[in-house]
């Protein structure tokens, strides 16, 4: 075998080594398959009533009074899922957010790790001109590395 071959087929079986290693590498730590069609769009609970085990561990949970009044602070509580989701370094949340109607108000980025749980409190303050009509819709959004972006919102109602 001349030295050129030798080369060539030592640099071949060098990246197939390392295609199979990143490979099996991958599995070992990310065991949990991603669901591509959770990808395409914006996830929402389909069904109030009858919550799918994955819109219960996702579909962010935003507790808030119902009726606030203008200009003055409260506590607005994103969870994501309603027994809070799991956070590992094969599976975790991104990211909180809270938008108020269409404007953002806070986000907040995890770190993947188990030390924490996916809840995060936002102090907000609203103005009168916020809800002209009186109401104003929160909208809290979460993204899971393995399973998309998911969305949750609550209407308040601004005296």
């Amino acid at each position: 075998m001349n030295r050129r071959t030798f080369l060539h087929t030592a640099v071949a079986g060098s990246i197939v080594a390392g295609y199979a290693g990143s490979a099996m590498a991958a599995e070992r730590y990310f065991p949990t398959k991603v669901v591509q069609s959770l990808f395409e769009g914006i996830n929402r609970v389909k069904d109030p009533a009858a919550t799918s085990p994955l819109e219960k561990g996702h579909a962010p949970v935003i507790t808030a009074p119902l009726s606030v009044r203008a200009g003055e602070p409260f506590i607005v509580e994103v969870a994501v899922g309603e027994s809070l989701h799991p956070m590992g370094p094969s599976h975790w949340i991104e990211y909180i957010e809270l938008n108020i109607g269409n404007e953002p108000a806070g986000r907040a980025d995890l770190q993947p790790k188990g030390y924490l749980k996916p809840k995060v409190a936002f102090t907000v303050v609203l103005p009168k001109e916020v809800a002209p009509e009186g109401k104003v819709s929160l909208v809290a959004r979460q993204s899971c590395n393995l399973h998309g972006l998911w969305e949750g919102s609550l209407d308040v109602t601004v005296t």
